[in-house]
C-alpha cells in the first residue's frame, strides 16, 4: 500500500504524486472518475475498452453478486 499526501490548491486541484502516477500508469489528460463512499473519495482512472477484455471471464450471467441486489 502506498500512502502519500497532496494539498488541495485554491482552484480545488490536486497533484497526483509521481510514485502513484508511475505505478498506476497514469497519463496526462487521462479522465478520472470520482467515487464517494462515506467520508472517503476514490479516484478511478478510465481505461480503454481493450484493456478490459476478459475481465469478467468465468462469471455466470444472471447471478446476483451483491447482497443489496439479492434483497430487493
Amino acid at each position: 500500500m502506498v500512502m502519500t499526501q497532496s494539498v488541495l490548491s485554491s482552484k480545488y486541484q490536486l497533484v497526483i504524486p509521481l510514485e502513484i502516477r508511475r505505478r498506476m500508469g497514469l497519463k496526462s489528460g487521462q479522465k478520472m472518475t470520482f467515487l464517494l463512499k462515506g467520508d472517503s473519495i476514490a479516484l478511478i482512472p478510465e481505461r480503454p475498452l481493450s484493456q478490459l477484455r476478459g475481465i469478467a471471464r468465468g462469471m455466470k450471467p444472471g447471478v446476483l453478486r451483491e447482497k443489496r441486489d439479492r434483497d430487493s
